[in-house]
């Protein structure tokens, strides 16, 4: 017969190949070769010296193109075919088998073929035969060849354990499907052990298969037999080196396969769409996971086999966001306040909070929930949506995302400390977390490590008494608490702007507290009830600063429902204070005497009327001061019922050190205290030159805290107070508390103020607020902003005297300020230099004291009218009072 050409797809024994059609791998032919016989590889047990003579031709002939002719065949049986094979070098078998022993001529192989080549081709052999027994070559050898080849591991997981974290050299024998193998495990020269492997990380189609049970065939799923003839042209019959990993639940071993030029043939199968990853190797594969989810999102993207109608899921457009978290609902829902000021509600994508239907889950949700929000409430966060979760029986549609505060991902740390589970995804899922893997890895190692969920023991159920249930248990508690100061404590729920329910982790205490010396206007308790003006504004605004945040609280009292009464402080800031601030609370008086904190609330009150905030929007100053009661009726003036102070004559020497954009003033006293602040600089400036005390702060600043700042227009060092912070920046706004400016400076320019020489308590701030006294100044921003031009230009680096007409509760200075070197009387002074250029009025509604100063009030009126007459400043366009 004439040469043929295929190619050799395997080799069943020394004497035996299977050959595909080089075009189409599917169309197959078994050849023996002629004239020879080999020892038989078989499942009970080889013969000797059956692998060895099967390996010789493997490694000759495996993936080569030969040619061939068939010389003869046999009818019986499966008619096999029997002839020579040439190889591309014109070497021939059988000729090299036998002349390597690895082959024995058959005891017929005369009478197979009788013609003439056959009968030179057998010569030949039998003389090569001959020497090769002679020199005792292959088969011919006294010793050896005596391999223990079993098929079955009796215990898989033993096995792995002996042998994880080594390379395994191997041999592929069979290709099941694109992720099962049968491979020969070369565990030393005499041993072998013949397995099933998983390729790890990956899951392939099924090929075609008999349902054993019921004997009926099962077709192959789409490209299951594409994944096989993928793997097979690959790797069948080659050397490969395997790294066991772990064992199936089915006890089926799992490791890694690696070809020995190309490596891991995982990602090679995945690239070409012929299976997907498997989420089940991760905690296996640990970080190799990574390369095969790039290589099967590769697949996906150029729509490769099993994705040829993969749709990409629509990126957020949003793409990463950032907000405050306001609210920990669970473990695994948060609430996110964004920079317009909505809530909204988010799911950690791929975590699963402490199921409370699970008894040993179920104690641990409360610490998984603590941890959160000891982590989280108030923080600036950066999160981005993974996808939503359709609303389901008992659950609204959810968003789930990625949530990260300072890199870290929230989840991940969740599962890190044994706090939370992670989801099992189906395949067809959308909203898994981008970092899947790692929280698997995350939470094998929670559980080798016994961290929460996993631990063997339940966490301690801390159990909260409610102190307010009955008047009788707050009058027990609050002996005990009125001895303490600044308590700890955490909100837990804002029932109103003023009222809230608050835990006492160190007490095992719940109490509800009421802010003492305020009163909030009420908000609506339900959809159908009206509450007060500005009562949900209130209750939003303690939401927004309050709301499971750590506090710290003074009981003073308890009322008659059982609700305790006292001042909380958040950020070491008096709450009610802050409420007074934005006009969401007024002073009680009476409560606000007995607290002790009466001036601080007072004078936060008035800053929200001067600025008319919240309830005081319609405030007129002049209702409070005919309110007041005069302090001797003597001071009568008998008209109209009208009362006047008299004005107070109090000379201080003074330096203007700014003006904000309001008109408001800082001032420094000329004396002592500017003295002291001098020789204070100088040891400052020198502190700060001194190159062992350059450390920064230990921590982002703190409202409300002290530190030491450098100012940008000089770069030399003050003393400052935080005035507010921006962690995602890490600047910080700053007043120089001795000079009355501000600046929003980085972090990097702040140093702590701890030494003792330097603090405020050694020398108190020398910059007072000031206001000019009988000055209304404009509304308009154009003219207040030349008003506040003019006031700097005629004050700066001048020495002046001002009277301090007034004091008000919070400390602020009503001052009219004299120039000694320009003014003669007592009329002429800067406030009355500011209303004669038209840059601010007279008021109509004086104050008490205001009015006591007729005289002053009579000149500034006619530097006015002046003004008014020349169309000066504001009154350009004419007189603006000709409407009222």
């Amino acid at each position: 017969m004439s040469l043929q050409e295929a190619k050799v797809k395997s080799v069943l024994s020394g004497d035996t190949v299977v050959l595909h059609n080089i075009n189409n791998p599917k169309q197959e032919r078994t050849l023996s070769l002629a004239f020879v016989s080999a020892p038989r590889l078989k499942r009970e047990g080889d013969e000797q010296y059956a692998f060895e003579s099967r390996d010789y031709l493997r490694r000759f002939l495996v993936g080569k193109v030969v040619q061939f002719r068939v010389l003869y065949k046999i009818p019986t049986g499966v008619n096999r075919e029997y002839g020579l094979i040439t190889l591309p070098n014109r070497t021939q078998l059988p000729d090299l088998a036998v002349a390597e022993g690895w082959v024995k001529l058959r005891d017929d192989a005369g009478r197979k073929d009788d013609s003439d080549e056959a009968a030179a081709t057998l010569e030949k052999l039998q003389v090569l035969e001959a020497r090769a027994r002679a020199d005792s070559k292959g088969v011919w050898q006294e010793s050896g060849g005596r391999i223990n080849s079993t098929s079955e591991l009796s215990d898989p997981k033993s096995f792995v354990e002996e042998h994880k974290g080594k390379e395994i050299d191997s041999i592929v024998e069979k290709v099941l499907s694109g992720d099962r193998l049968i491979c020969r495990l070369l565990l030393s020269p005499t041993e072998h052990v013949q397995t099933m492997i998983l390729l790890a990380g990956i899951r392939a189609p099924a090929t075609k298969r008999t349902n054993t049970s019921d004997g009926k065939e099962q077709p192959a799923e789409p490209y299951g037999d594409e994944a096989q003839q993928f793997v097979e042209l690959r790797l069948l019959q080659r050397n490969v080196v395997i790294n066991v990993l772990g064992v199936s639940p089915s006890g089926q071993i799992v490791a890694t396969v690696k070809h020995p030029v190309n490596g891991n043939i995982a990602p090679f199968i995945l690239k070409s769409g012929l299976a997907r990853c498997t989420d089940h190797h991760t905690t296996l594969l640990g970080q190799e996971m990574g390369s095969l989810r790039q290589a099967e999102k590769a697949a996906k993207d150029s729509r490769q086999g099993l994705f040829q109608g993969h749709v990409a899921q629509k990126a957020s457009g949003a793409g990463e966001l950032e907000a405050v978290v306001s609210r920990v609902q669970s473990a695994d829902t948060l609430f996110l306040r964004g920079k317009v000021g909505g809530e909204r509600r988010i799911n950690l994508s791929s975590v699963r909070q402490p199921k409370p239907s699970d008894p040993k889950q179920s104690p641990w949700g409360p610490e998984a929930k603590e941890f959160l929000r000891k982590k989280l409430i108030g923080k600036h966060v950066k999160f981005h949506v993974d996808g939503k979760r359709a609303a389901t029986e008992g659950y609204d549609e959810r968003e789930m995302a990625t949530v990260t505060l300072q890199g870290k991902n929230v989840g991940l740390l969740l599962v890190e400390n044994g706090l939370a589970s992670v989801i099992r995804h189906r395949q067809e899922d959308t909203d898994r977390s981008p970092i899947y893997d790692d929280l698997l890895l995350a939470e094998q190692a929670a559980q080798e490590g016994q961290k929460g969920l996993w631990s063997p023991k339940a966490p301690s159920a801390k159990q909260f008494v409610d102190y307010s249930e009955s008047l009788e248990k707050a009058k027990r508690q609050l002996t005990l608490l009125s001895r303490q100061r600044k308590v700890p404590g955490v909100v837990d729920f804002v029932k109103s702007g003023s009222r809230f329910t608050v835990l006492v982790p160190r007490e095992n205490a719940k109490l509800t507290f009421v802010l003492s010396g305020i009163r909030a206007p009420r908000s609506a308790r339900n959809p159908t009830d009206k509450g007060e003006p500005f009562g949900q504004e209130a209750h939003d605004f303690a939401n927004k600063r309050c709301q499971q945040r750590d506090v710290e609280i003074d009981v003073e009292d308890c009322d008659k429902m059982g609700g305790f009464i006292g001042t909380l402080y958040i950020n070491r800031e008096n709450f009610a204070k802050a409420l007074l601030e934005e006009g969401l609370a007024s002073v009680h008086a009476y409560s606000a005497e007995k607290s002790g904190n009466a001036n601080e609330l007072f004078a936060a009150e008035q800053k929200a009327k001067d600025a008319r905030k919240g309830l005081w929007q319609d405030y007129d100053p002049s209702q409070d001061e005919e309110a007041e009661p005069t302090t001797a009726g003597a001071e009568t003036n008998g008209q109209n019922g009208d009362t006047a102070e008299a004005r107070r004559k109090d000379y201080r020497d003074v330096m203007v050190t700014h003006i904000d954009e309001t008109g408001r003033l800082k001032v420094q006293e000329i004396g002592a205290g500017t003295t002291a602040l001098t020789t204070l600089m100088d040891a400052f400036r020198s502190f700060h030159l001194n190159p062992s005390n350059n450390q920064g702060l230990p921590g982002p600043p703190k409202a409300g805290e002290f530190v030491a700042a450098k100012f940008t227009a000089d770069d030399e060092w003050y003393r400052a107070r935080i005035r507010r912070n921006d962690r995602e920046a890490k600047k910080a706004e700053v007043v120089y508390i001795d000079y009355g400016n501000s600046e929003l400076i980085p972090w990097s320019r702040l140093r702590p103020l701890s030494q003792p020489q330097f603090l405020p308590s050694k020398l108190k701030p020398q910059a007072h607020d000031a206001q000019l006294s009988f000055v209304q100044l404009p509304g308009n921003a154009e003219y207040l902003a030349d008003a506040v031009n003019f006031i700097a230009q005629e004050t700066a680096d001048r020495r002046l005297v001002a009277n301090v007409d007034q004091v008000e509760k919070d400390g602020t200075f009503w001052i009219t300020l004299f120039d000694p070197k320009d003014s003669k009387t007592g009329t002429e002074s800067v406030n009355a230099e500011v209303i004669g250029e038209g840059l601010a009025l007279v008021p109509k509604k004086l104050r008490a004291w205001e009015r006591g100063a007729g005289e002053m009030v009579e000149a500034l009126r006619k530097r006015q009218e002046g003004a008014s007459g020349e169309h000066k400043g504001m009154w350009e366009y004419g007189d603006l009072t000709e409407d009222d």
